[in-house]
């Protein structure tokens, strides 16, 4: 018995040791490392504060890789600076017509969508979900009519005959 006590007091003291590598390290020490590392290169903490501003719009925030694309990579041959899309003024004959275009696709599309649809949905005729269902129906029911004759002594067209002769479709003789 002198045992157990020893052992709860290892396990209560492992557990204990191993909540320190999930405790939060404190806020307040990693921001003062955080601004001496930045204060010794050289910057003073108002520069740290301030936002980086847009060198073409002193005005708006400096956004991350806002620069001219085309300056940077416009000499090399693969890179397109005409006719991107996008960026390519059409009329408005020209913009009219792709709208029609791109109606007349899009309806082509929802029709040849619901049609799938139509089709996938069908559990009648002569379809593989309609099969499938028939075969289950036709294999419960066997098993069904095997297990009633086990237990009854009734064989299965006997059961039909009875079945027929209760719902009055054949006559009681």
């Amino acid at each position: 018995m002198t045992m157990y006590p020893r052992l709860s007091f290892l396990l209560v003291l492992g557990f204990v040791s191993t909540m320190e590598a999930f405790s939060p390290i404190c806020p307040t020490t990693r921001q003062q490392t955080t601004s001496s590392t930045l204060l010794s290169a050289g910057s003073t903490m108002d520069d740290l504060d301030a936002p980086r501003m847009n060198p073409n719009n002193p005005s708006l925030p400096e956004l991350k890789g806002d620069f001219d694309w085309d300056q940077r990579f416009g000499g090399d041959d693969d890179w397109i600076t005409e006719n991107v899309p996008g960026k390519i003024v059409l009329n408005e004959i020209d913009l009219a017509r792709q709208v029609t275009e791109l109606n007349k696709l899009e309806e082509k599309w929802r029709k040849q969508r619901q049609i799938e649809e139509y089709d996938s949905s069908r559990t009648t005729g002569w379809v593989p979900e309609a099969e499938l269902l028939n075969g289950r129906f036709a294999m419960f029911f066997l098993v069904t009519g095997l297990l009633t004759e086990l237990w009854t002594g009734v064989s299965v067209p006997g059961q039909v005959e009875e079945l027929l002769r209760i719902g009055g479709f054949i006559g009681f003789e």
